[in-house]
C-alpha cells in the first residue's frame, strides 16, 4: 500500500477486495474468511463471511508477547487531576479478569451489557471484556437521565448492567446510582446484575 491518504483511499475504491483482504491480513483471526466479500444476495452484502475473530483478543493479547510492556492505554482527566497508563499487559490482565467476574454473573455469547459510565478507563475495560466472551455491549452516555435510560434499556434488554456511583461535569459531582435504580424502576425489562464502580467522590 502506499503512504499518502489519497492513494490509499483510491486504491480502496477500486480495488475494495483486494484492499480489504490486504488489511484483514494484519488481524488474528480465529477461523479464517471464506471470501472477502459476498455480494451473491445483493443489495444485501457481507463482509467476511465464514470469518471469525475476537475484538478483544486483537486490541490486547496478540500484542502482548512482542510489546506487552508498552503503553495501551493512557487516560488524563483535567478535571479530577488524573493521569493513569496501562501496559498492554496490564490492560489485558485487568480485562481478563473482569471478563471473568461477567462470566460467573452468568455474560456469555451474545448477551447484551448496557455501560451507563463517564469516560474512565474502567469503561474502556468493560467494553473489551465483554467481547471476550463475546457479549455485546452498548454504551449509553453516563448522566442520562433515568426515562432516557429506560428505553435503551427496553431496546437492548441487558443481561447486566455496568455503571459507577457519580459523573463529574466541571465542578459538579452527579450521582448515578439514582438514576440508574429509577430506569430500571421505569423500565419493563429487569436485568438480572448490575456491577457498580465506587468513585471517591461519591459513594453509591
Amino acid at each position: 500500500m502506499g503512504s499518502g491518504y489519497d492513494e490509499i483511499y483510491a486504491r480502496s475504491l477500486s480495488d475494495p477486495t483486494g484492499f480489504w483482504d490486504e488489511a484483514a491480513a494484519e488481524i488474528s483471526w480465529i477461523k479464517p474468511y471464506e471470501a472477502v466479500l459476498d455480494t451473491s444476495r445483493s443489495p444485501f452484502t457481507a463482509w467476511f463471511p465464514g470469518g471469525l475473530l475476537n475484538t478483544c483478543y486483537n486490541a490486547l493479547d496478540r500484542h502482548v508477547e512482542t510489546r506487552g510492556h508498552q503503553p495501551a492505554l493512557t487516560y488524563f482527566s483535567v478535571v479530577t487531576d488524573t493521569v493513569q497508563s496501562f501496559t498492554y499487559s496490564e490492560l489485558r490482565d485487568i480485562t481478563a479478569r473482569f471478563a471473568g467476574a461477567l462470566q460467573r454473573l452468568g455474560v456469555g455469547k451474545g448477551d447484551r451489557v448496557v455501560i451507563y459510565m463517564p469516560m474512565v478507563p474502567e469503561a474502556v475495560v468493560e467494553m473489551l471484556a465483554c467481547a471476550r466472551p463475546g457479549a455485546i455491549h452498548s454504551v449509553v452516555f453516563g448522566g442520562f437521565a433515568a426515562n432516557e435510560l429506560a428505553t435503551r434499556i427496553n431496546h437492548c434488554t441487558p443481561k447486566l448492567i455496568i455503571s459507577c456511583s457519580c459523573g463529574i461535569e466541571g465542578s459538579r459531582v452527579v450521582p448515578y446510582k439514582p438514576m440508574l435504580d429509577a430506569a430500571i424502576e421505569q423500565a419493563s425489562h429487569k436485568p438480572a446484575h448490575c456491577i457498580i464502580l465506587q468513585r471517591p467522590q461519591e459513594r453509591a
